[in-house]
């Protein structure tokens, strides 16, 4: 909810945008009634904020000619989010907005007051984010800009495409419409002209793009939060559940943030369920823990596991 004084700052830079504003359509605009806009403007006056009114169906509020605030008015915490935000910004998208987000940082520390910028430079300091990246970020960086450059102007790519399942790679014709950074990897969700719908593409797994001249028209009812959720509802079709035998309980309690439900048992054990796409993946977490898991669910991994620790034992016999 906002306060008071964001209400007042937001009628500044409303007020500075376009003058001959009516109360009406400010008092909208903030989400306040007509009454209380005028407050406000007895509030920004004893301020000392230049206002004058005009009078008539062409007046309203404006600010005195040639009047601007200053360019930036952040707290220290305003400041320091938007430091670490364009850090975050610099290392998931990398050499495609890299001196974009060196440049905002040196703007940004040249125009800060220094009770600001020590609040910063301590942020910077103490408050790392990190691994957002999968896998290396420059092989995929080329494709990003022809993608970015595709999506901006609305043009068609053709791309030879590697599915998961796949053992040869397909020609697709696309519309790409969003590009979506989730769990360190990069996806293109894009309309598939092969087929017919919408379709998300690992950006590892193209083996070539080429940006046409073709152009398509975006779709507006597109609900891309609304897509990811389901796509990634969808993906977790296995549910795993193993045991964590009661000397190895803390494992499962130190690595919860990988499972979706964790239940301690009355002999100090711990069974714990997970969800994945991908069997082989699930195998290689299981026996990453080696003897200290004990598979309970799905019976196809249990099989998995039973033909890989039977084929390690038998590379060292």
């Amino acid at each position: 909810m906002p306060n008071t004084a964001t209400r007042l700052l937001r009628l500044i830079l409303l007020l500075q945008e376009q003058p001959n504003q009516k109360a009406e359509a400010l008092a909208g605009k903030l989400e306040v009634s007509v009454r209380t806009l005028h407050r406000y403007m007895s509030m920004l006056e004893e301020m000392g904020i230049p206002l004058y009114t005009e009078r008539g169906p062409y007046g309203g509020f404006s600010l005195m000619r040639g009047y601007k605030m200053p360019p930036l008015i952040f707290s220290p915490e305003e400041a320091i989010t938007l430091v670490l935000g364009t850090q975050v910004v610099d290392q998931i998208w990398g050499d495609l907005y890299h001196e974009a987000a060196q440049s905002a940082l040196s703007k940004l520390e040249h125009v800060l007051p220094e009770e600001q910028l020590r609040e910063v430079r301590w942020a910077q300091q103490k408050m790392i984010a990190t691994g957002f990246q999968r896998l290396p970020l420059q092989k995929l960086e080329p494709d990003l800009k022809r993608i970015r450059q595709a999506m901006k102007a609305n043009q068609k790519v053709e791309i030879s495409y590697l599915g998961a399942q796949s053992e040869k790679a397909s020609q697709r014709i696309i519309h790409p419409v969003h590009l979506v950074h989730r769990a360190g990897l990069w996806y293109l969700i894009a309309w598939c002209e092969l087929r017919q719908a919408m379709r998300s593409f690992r950006l590892d797994r193209i083996q070539s793009l080429v940006v046409k001249a073709d152009s398509f028209t975006p779709p507006s009812d597109f609900d891309v939060q609304a897509y990811l959720a389901h796509t990634i509802q969808s993906e977790q079709a296995i549910t795993v559940r193993m045991r964590f035998s009661d000397a190895y309980a803390n494992l499962a309690a130190i690595n919860q943030p990988l499972w979706t439900s964790l239940t301690p048992e009355t002999d100090g054990g711990v069974v714990v369920e997970f969800s994945t796409p991908d069997l082989m993946w699930a195998a290689s977490l299981v026996l990453s823990y080696g003897p200290t898991v004990m598979v309970l669910q799905p019976p196809e991994l249990k099989q998995v596991i039973r033909e890989w620790a039977a084929a390690v034992v038998s590379q060292y016999t």
